[in-house]
């Protein structure tokens, strides 16, 4: 029994699209902003003025709130979209681009590594295990 949990976990995917949620008003301003356009281009210093705080200041706040880095919680996020997307029938490369990718190869490898399959595939259906 022991040896089949541990197989199973081994295999489990970790969970790519996770995104707690931020306590902080200036963490909360920076997160919806990109909520509202995964494709948004700014750097973390240019968000960090929009919200009216510090980039090392979110800095740190993404790793204590969050758990994880900004490029790491943007890449979530773009994700979580993606899903949404595809689970509409949008087409891939609109996806990419909607989400910010400066191609579908390049969101195609990026979901792969986050999900074990290509975007095609899982607009597919379910994988088989």
């Amino acid at each position: 029994m022991l040896a089949v949990l541990l197989d199973c976990l081994r295999v489990s995917p970790r969970d790519p699209v996770r995104l707690p949620a931020p306590a902080d008003p200036r963490l909360a301003a920076v997160c919806d902003l990109l909520h509202r356009d995964p494709a948004d281009p700014r750097s973390l210093a240019e968000l960090a003025s929009a919200a009216g705080a510090g980039e090392r200041t979110l800095i740190r706040l993404f790793h204590r709130e969050l758990g994880m880095t900004f490029p790491r919680w943007r890449t979530r996020l773009r994700l979580y979209h993606a899903l949404c997307l595809l689970a509409d029938d949008v087409p891939v490369t609109t996806v990419a681009h909607r989400c910010g990718w400066s191609s579908a190869s390049a969101f195609i490898d990026v979901f792969r590594r986050a999900f074990g399959h290509t975007p095609g595939s899982h607009k597919a259906g379910p994988q088989s295990g």
